[in-house]
C-alpha cells in the first residue's frame, strides 16, 4: 500500500527528538528548585547592645599560679636503747591515788542551778507581728536587699518561696524554714533576705508582746 502523507510533513520524526527535549528540561528545573538558596529576612544585629550584654554575663576566668609544695622529708626515727636506764629524778612522779581512810568531801552548792524556759510560741495572736514602718517599708527592704540569683536568671526560673519564721519578743528573727521551695538558689536568696531583715514589731496578747509565728511568701520573677 502506498504512504499517501508527504516525507517531509510526517511528525513523528521529531518524536524522539522533542521528548529528549522536554526531558532535559524538566531535570533541569528540578535541578534548580533544589539548589535555589532562600534568606530570611532578619534585623540587623545590633552590636552595642548584645556587646554590652555580654560583658555582664562574660567572667574571665581566674588563673592562680600556685608554687610547687616543699619536698615530703620522712620523720627520722630514733632509736632507745632498752638497757639505757633513765634516772627518775629528771621524770617526777605524780601520785593520783588519795589513801583508803580518807574521806572524798562532798560538793554542796549555795544556789540550786535556774533552767530557763523559752516562751512559748503563738500562732494566733490579737496583734499580729509587723514590720517597722508597714508594709510599704517591707516593699522597700525587699526591693533593695532582694537579690535574684544569676543561674536562676540565665535558666529563666520564676517562682513563689513560702517561708515560715519565729518573730520574738525583742523583735529579732530565728527558725526559719521554706514551706513551699521553687529552687536551691531563689529559696537561698529568700533565706538570706529573711535573716538580714531589721528588727519586727512583736505580736501582743492581752497588750504584753508574745513570740509569734509568721508566714511570708516571696515571689521571684523576671522582667
Amino acid at each position: 500500500m502506498e504512504n499517501k502523507k508527504h516525507p517531509h510533513k510526517d511528525l513523528l520524526r521529531w518524536r524522539g527528538t522533542l521528548t529528549n527535549f522536554g526531558l532535559m528540561i524538566s531535570i533541569s528545573a528540578v535541578l534548580a528548585a533544589f539548589e535555589w538558596k532562600a534568606y530570611e529576612d532578619k534585623p540587623l544585629l545590633d552590636l552595642d547592645r548584645d556587646m554590652s550584654a555580654w560583658e555582664d554575663d562574660f567572667v574571665p576566668p581566674i588563673t592562680i599560679t600556685l608554687p610547687p609544695p616543699p619536698p615530703v622529708v620522712p620523720p627520722q626515727i630514733k632509736v632507745i636503747d632498752n638497757e639505757v636506764k633513765l634516772d627518775p629524778q629528771n621524770f617526777p612522779l605524780i601520785d593520783i591515788d588519795l589513801p583508803n581512810d580518807q574521806a572524798i568531801p562532798p560538793v554542796i552548792l549555795d544556789d540550786l542551778p535556774v533552767i530557763e524556759t523559752a516562751p512559748e510560741i503563738v500562732d494566733f495572736t490579737e496583734v499580729m507581728a509587723s514590720f517597722v514602718g508597714g508594709m510599704e517599708a517591707w516593699y522597700t527592704y525587699l526591693k533593695t536587699h532582694l537579690k535574684y540569683p544569676k543561674q536562676e536568671q540565665r535558666m529563666g526560673i520564676e517562682g513563689t518561696v513560702i517561708l515560715r519564721f519565729v518573730i520574738n519578743v525583742d523583735g529579732s528573727i530565728q527558725d526559719i524554714e521554706v514551706i513551699r521551695s521553687a529552687s536551691p538558689g531563689l529559696d537561698q536568696a529568700a533565706v538570706t533576705v529573711i535573716e538580714n531583715s531589721p528588727k519586727w514589731h512583736p505580736g501582743k496578747n492581752g497588750g504584753r508582746p508574745v513570740r509569734s509565728r509568721m508566714t511570708m511568701p516571696i515571689r521571684f520573677k523576671l522582667q
